[in-house]
C-alpha cells in the first residue's frame, strides 16, 4: 500500500483533496464491495480507535487532515479519551443528485470527564440503497454497514461548540481548550479555602 503517512503512492507535488462524493463513491464504495481502488492509498486501521495525534504515520495525511478506513464501532474509546458524536449528519449526493452517503461529525474528548478538544472526525457512511446506475459495473455483495471512511483534522481556534457555527466571538479573541477549562473552574475556586 505504500507509505501512507506521507503522500501515499502519489507523485511529489500532488495533494489528496477529494470531495465528499469522491470519498464515498471512489474509495468507500470500492472498499465495501471489495473492488480494487487505484491508487490504493487510504489504509485500513481496523477496529481500534486512535487518539488523533497517533494518526501520523498510520493514516494517509494531506495537509492537516488524516484519512483512513475503519470498521463501524459502537464504542469509540481511545487510550486517552473518546470520540463523541455531535448528532450532526449531512447527506452526500452524487453529481446526478442521488443520495449516495452520509457524513457524521464527532469531536475528540480528553479523559473520562470529556473535555472537548479542537479535533474533529468526519465519518463517511454508505447509504442503504443500492448504488445502481453508477459507473461500478460489478455486482458484488455490498456491506453498507461494515466500513466507514474517516477524515480527522484539528480545527483552528477554540474548542468545538457547534460544527456549523462559523461566527467568532464579539471581541474576536479565541481561547484554547485549556484556557476555557480553567476559566470555567474560576467560579469553583472561590469556594476553596487555601492554607495561609
Amino acid at each position: 500500500m505504500g507509505d501512507h503517512g506521507c503522500s501515499g503512492n502519489l507523485p511529489p507535488g500532488f495533494v489528496f483533496s477529494p470531495t465528499d462524493e469522491e470519498l464515498v463513491l471512489h474509495f468507500l464504495h470500492r472498499k465495501a464491495s471489495l473492488s480494487p481502488c487505484n491508487p490504493d492509498i487510504i489504509p485500513d486501521l481496523g477496529l481500534y480507535p486512535h487518539d488523533p495525534w497517533q494518526l501520523e504515520g498510520k493514516a494517509l495525511s494531506s495537509g492537516n487532515q488524516w484519512y483512513y478506513f475503519s470498521q463501524v464501532m459502537e464504542n469509540q474509546v481511545t487510550e486517552n479519551g473518546f470520540w463523541k458524536s455531535l448528532d450532526t449528519e449531512e447527506p452526500i449526493f452524487s453529481s446526478a443528485g442521488k443520495k449516495v452517503g452520509l457524513k457524521k461529525y464527532l469531536v475528540y474528548c480528553i479523559g473520562a470527564e470529556g473535555v472537548e478538544t479542537s479535533w474533529v472526525m468526519q465519518e463517511y457512511h454508505l447509504c442503504n440503497s443500492k448504488l445502481s446506475g453508477t459507473s461500478y459495473k460489478r455486482k458484488k455483495k455490498l456491506d453498507c454497514h461494515q466500513w466507514i471512511l474517516c477524515r480527522v483534522y484539528e480545527r483552528e481556534g477554540s474548542c468545538i461548540q457547534n460544527v456549523g457555527n462559523t461566527t467568532d466571538d464579539d471581541d474576536g479573541t479565541e481561547l484554547s481548550c485549556l484556557d476555557e477549562m480553567f476559566l470555567s473552574m474560576d467560579d469553583d475556586l472561590d469556594d476553596i479555602s487555601f492554607p495561609n
